[in-house]
């Protein structure tokens, strides 16, 4: 499937959950629910290009997996988070909504603690 096609169901998603939302909400919300899914599915097909062209990159400039695999987490923590969040803001939850972002966040930046500390050790070993 190419964007054009993951838009079209996107939109034809949307319209549909729209007109169904008139009729019976939770409807709508479901199939909100299951065209995100699909395309949600559809996007983590495309990780494995991601980490091939990761581990290239690794190979030629000699960095640590450990840098790359938080590179991801973060990633897909945040892809997951954005995720959710949509779906609890169009079911109309929006602050429980915010609440997972916030939480995506904060996840992230535990993700990334063990990195900003090699790079102190960095910086103390260069002053030192």
């Amino acid at each position: 499937m190419t964007v054009i096609s993951i838009a079209v169901i996107g939109i034809a998603a949307a319209l549909l959950a729209a007109q169904l939302k008139a009729v019976k909400g939770e409807y709508g919300v479901c199939l909100a629910m299951a065209a995100g899914l699909v395309i949600c599915l559809y996007s983590a097909s495309k990780l494995e290009t991601v980490t091939e062209t990761l581990a290239k990159v690794q190979s030629c400039i000699r960095i640590s997996s450990v840098y790359l695999d938080t590179l991801l987490k973060m990633v897909g923590i945040a892809c997951i988070a954005e995720f959710a969040s949509g779906i609890c803001k169009d079911a109309g939850y929006g602050s429980l909504g915010s609440q997972i972002e916030i939480f995506g966040k904060l996840s992230i930046l535990a993700v990334s603690m063990p990195v900003l500390l090699a790079l102190l050790e960095t910086v103390r070993g260069f002053l030192s």
